[in-house]
């Protein structure tokens, strides 16, 4: 097993971070591999990356990445998830050490977190690396 998981996230932040967009609507340094306490929300973190054994030279990654916004509505926090959403069905990012083989948007759910009554969109997505 190759285990691409750091390329792949390193590949995914700069997918992320680079996008003026997405910026616009986080911010500037608005993309963390690592919840962000004490940052102003709007922002995105790269939360979870589960790597799996799929083959001879092959693995499966299951992701989260998640939206973090305190307004009252969902709009911002739907809208930043579908830009994420939008940048890896239009572009695949390119790893350094692998082949991204298939990228794909698996799930989204959108809740309010009870201690901080933030809203946050976790959006899952399957990859397959060689």
């Amino acid at each position: 097993m190759a285990y691409a998981a750091n390329a792949l996230q390193k590949a995914l932040y700069q997918t992320l971070a680079a996008d003026g967009q997405l910026q616009a609507m986080v911010g500037d340094h608005g993309v963390f591999d690592h919840r962000a306490s004490g940052r102003p929300m709007p922002y995105l973190v790269i939360a979870d990356i589960v790597s799996s054994d799929f083959g001879p030279d092959a693995e499966e990654h299951q992701l989260t990445i998640e939206a973090w916004s305190d307004t009252p509505g969902r709009l911002e926090v739907q809208s930043i998830a579908a830009r994420v959403m939008e940048l890896f069905e239009d572009t695949a990012p390119s790893l350094e050490t692998a082949v991204l083989v298939n990228l794909q948007h698996t799930t989204t759910r959108v809740r309010r977190e009870p201690k901080t009554n933030a809203l946050l969109a976790e959006m899952r997505f399957r990859a397959v690396t060689e």
